[in-house]
């Protein structure tokens, strides 16, 4: 097993040199971010807030016990904040910084997939350069007596960096995007909780909302 992934290794770095070993390395990190990612959403209940939300509603309609009763039920990450909110913390920057540190654990990793993104393609194409650079070597070392067949292999084989760099870069940036997606909406709900729970009774809306002028 050890000997196979040596050569297969190996033959990598023969057929795109160092730059498509360090892209594959940051593709098997990305996929392993990735996966952790999934897990860790999975585990916190990201997008399964449903036994929250009815106890928002309820909260909202007036009904504190049944509030109370769905908030226990609920699995969500956010069930603390809701709670405190619940259970008369008024302190809206406080709620806030409570659910941002909660979003904060599961940003973790956001950055080096953005990094991996925006760095991928241009390691590809610093592959592409340094191919291309040695085919031109090879083309002047050959002479007057020149081999087209040469110069278009090392020609290719300079372009699948930029190739491999795509590759890495393109599913990469679309994982990051889907996760922020989810991470968005998971913003807007808990403001809206912390909104409706702390809003005034009689007005269940948001306290920067501007009530309108009457009109005689």
């Amino acid at each position: 097993m050890i000997t196979m992934l040596r050569d297969s290794i190996l033959r990598i770095a023969d057929l795109g040199g160092p730059v498509v070993l360090v892209l594959v390395s940051l593709s098997v990190l990305v996929l392993a971010v990735v996966l952790y990612k999934l897990w860790q959403f999975t585990v916190a209940g990201v997008g399964r807030h449903k036994a929250l939300q009815k106890a928002v509603m309820a909260w909202d309609a007036g009904d504190r016990t049944g509030a109370r009763a769905h908030l226990d039920r609920s699995g969500s990450y956010l069930r603390p904040v809701v709670s405190m909110a619940i259970d008369g913390q008024t302190d809206a920057a406080r709620l806030e910084a409570e659910a941002e540190m909660r979003f904060a654990r599961l940003e973790s990793g956001f950055r080096l997939l953005d990094s991996v993104a925006q760095l991928a393609p241009l390691l590809g194409l610093f592959g592409t350069v340094l191919g291309m650079i040695s085919a031109f070597q090879a083309l002047q070392a050959a002479g007057a007596q020149v081999d087209p067949s040469i110069l278009a292999g090392g020609i290719w084989v300079a372009l699948l960096t930029t190739a491999v760099g795509l590759a890495v870069a393109m599913p990469t940036a679309l994982v990051l995007s889907w996760f922020e997606a989810r991470m968005d909406s998971e913003r807007v709900l808990a403001q809206t909780a912390l909104h409706t729970i702390l809003a005034p009774e009689g007005r269940r809306l948001p306290d920067t909302a501007e009530s309108k002028p009457a009109h005689a």
